[in-house]
C-alpha cells in the first residue's frame, strides 16, 4: 500500500521542478525584454533630445531672419521717407506757396473736395498742376478734406502749391427719410464748410470747386477767368460749370461754344460770394446735386466724355450772347431755322435731313424715348432735363449738325 504514495510523490517533486523551470524561463524573458524596453526608452530620450535641440536652433535661425526683415524694412521706409523729404525740398526751392487769405488779385480759389481716395487724388492733383504754373498768382489751390484718413493727408502734405484744410465732424448724421445714403449728407456738410472757410474765413470772391477724380483741360484756367465777369454781372447766373452733361465725343463739334441750362451739372463749377450768401442760409441737409448717375450711368455717359484738347482764347472771345435777353434771342432764331422732324421717327430724319432739326415732346416719358433713342442722358429732374434751357436740348450729330429736342411748353418756339 506505501508505493502509490511514493510514485505520486515523485511525480509531485517533477511538476514542482518543471514549474520552476518555467517560472526561470518567463523571469529570464522578461528580464531580457525589460531591458529592450529600457535601451528603446532610452533611444526615444536621445531622439527627442536631439531633435529639441535642432528646433531651438531652427527657431533660432527663424527670429534671426525676421530680425533681419525687419530690418531691411525698416531701412526702406527711412530711405522713401528721406526721399519724401529730398523731393519735398526740392519741390520747396521752387514753389512759393500761395496766401490763404484773398489778397484782391486772385480770380477764385479751386478747392478739391476729397475724402479717402488718394489715387484719385493724385490724379486731380497733377491734371490740375500741369496747367497751373502760369496762372498760379489767380488760383489759389486748396484740398478739403472731409475726415483724416491718413493717405489722403499725406499725399495733400506733398504737394506745396495746395493749402490743406480738414473737415473734422465726428457727429454720425442722421437721415431725414428711411433709406436715404448717409454719405449724402456728410458731403453736403462737407461741401458748406469748405464753402464757409474759403467764403467765409478767407475772404475769396469766388470758388471753383473740382471733384477728386476729375482731370480738367488746358484751357480750364483761361475759361474761369473769361466767365468770372459774366457771373458777377449777371444776376440770373447761379453758377459757371466748366462740364456738359452731353459732353460725349459723339455729341460735340464746338469747342469754343458755349451755353446756358436751367439744370445744375455740379462738376467742375464756380460761384461767387454773392451767390453764396444767399444759399448758405438753405443749404441741403443732403447733397442733392450727384445722385446715383456717378456709378450707374458711369460707363454710357461720363467715361465717353471729350476733354477738351483744343487750345481756346477765352481773354478775347465775344461772349455777350450769353446775357439775356441776347441768349433766348439767338436760342430761338436757331429753333426757327430748325427743320421739323417726328418723334416717332426721329433718328432716320435726323440722319436724312441736312442742316439742324428739331424735335417736340410733351412729357418726361417721350423726352425719355428720344433720349434713349439718340444715346443722350435720360434723366429728368424736377420737371428739368439734363442740359436742358427753357425746355430745350441741344447737342451735335454727325459733326456740326445741332439736335434739339424742344418742350411743347417752350417759349423760345416761334413758328407754333
Amino acid at each position: 500500500m506505501s508505493r502509490p504514495w511514493v510514485g505520486s510523490k515523485f511525480l509531485f517533486g517533477i511538476a514542482a521542478l518543471f514549474f520552476l523551470f518555467v517560472q526561470i524561463k518567463i523571469f529570464m524573458n522578461q528580464s531580457q525584454y525589460a531591458e529592450q524596453v529600457a535601451a528603446s526608452i532610452k533611444s526615444q530620450e536621445e531622439c527627442t533630445s536631439r531633435s529639441t535641440k535642432l528646433l531651438d536652433q531652427l527657431t533660432t535661425y527663424h527670429g534671426k531672419v525676421i530680425s533681419l526683415q525687419e530690418e531691411k524694412n525698416e531701412l526702406a521706409r527711412n530711405n522713401q521717407f528721406l526721399s519724401t523729404v529730398i523731393d519735398d525740398l526740392k519741390r520747396n526751392e521752387k514753389v512759393e506757396k500761395p496766401s490763404l487769405d484773398d489778397d484782391g488779385k486772385s480770380v477764385a480759389a479751386v478747392v478739391i473736395m476729397a475724402c479717402n481716395r488718394p489715387d484719385y487724388l493724385e490724379r486731380t492733383i497733377k491734371s490740375v498742376l500741369r496747367h497751373h504754373g502760369p496762372v498760379a498768382s489767380k488760383f489759389p489751390l486748396f484740398i478739403s478734406q472731409d475726415g483724416s484718413f491718413l493717405g489722403v493727408e499725406t499725399l495733400a502734405k506733398h504737394y506745396p502749391e495746395f493749402h490743406l484744410m480738414q473737415h473734422l465732424n465726428f457727429e454720425k448724421p442722421k437721415s431725414v427719410r428711411p433709406g436715404e445714403l448717409i454719405a449724402y449728407y456728410k458731403i453736403s456738410s462737407h461741401y458748406k464748410w469748405a464753402l464757409q472757410q474759403l467764403f467765409g474765413e478767407r475772404k475769396y470772391r469766388r470758388v471753383i470747386i473740382l471733384e477728386d477724380d476729375m482731370e480738367i483741360a488746358p484751357d480750364f484756367f483761361d475759361y474761369f477767368e473769361a466767365m468770372a465777369p459774366l457771373l458777377d454781372q449777371d444776376s440770373s447766373l447761379m453758377a459757371a460749370s466748366s462740364w456738359n452733361d452731353n459732353g460725349q465725343r459723339n455729341f460735340v463739334h464746338d469747342s469754343e461754344l458755349l451755353y446756358r441750362s436751367d439744370f445744375f451739372p455740379g462738376l467742375g463749377w464756380m460761384l461767387n460770394k454773392k451767390i453764396w450768401e444767399e444759399l448758405a442760409p438753405k443749404w441741403p441737409a443732403a447733397y442733392p446735386f450727384l445722385g446715383s448717375s456717378m456709378g450707374q450711368f458711369f460707363k454710357q455717359y461720363l467715361e465717353p466724355i471729350k476733354l477738351n484738347d483744343q487750345p481756346v482764347d477765352w481773354k478775347n472771345q465775344n461772349l455777350t450772347y450769353l446775357f439775356e435777353p441776347n441768349y433766348s434771342v439767338e436760342l430761338g432764331a436757331l429753333l426757327s431755322r430748325a427743320a421739323p422732324i417726328s418723334p416717332s421717327n426721329a433718328l432716320q430724319e435726323a440722319t436724312r435731313v441736312d442742316g439742324d432739326v428739331r424735335v417736340e415732346y410733351t412729357s418726361q416719358t417721350e423726352f425719355g424715348h428720344l433720349a434713349a433713342t439718340f444715346g443722350v442722358f435720360q434723366e429728368w429732374k424736377d420737371g428739368v432735363p439734363r442740359t436742358a434751357y427753357k425746355g430745350v436740348v441741344v447737342f451735335r450729330w454727325h459733326g456740326p449738325k445741332r439736335v434739339f429736342f424742344v418742350s411743347s411748353d417752350s417759349p423760345l418756339i416761334r413758328d407754333r
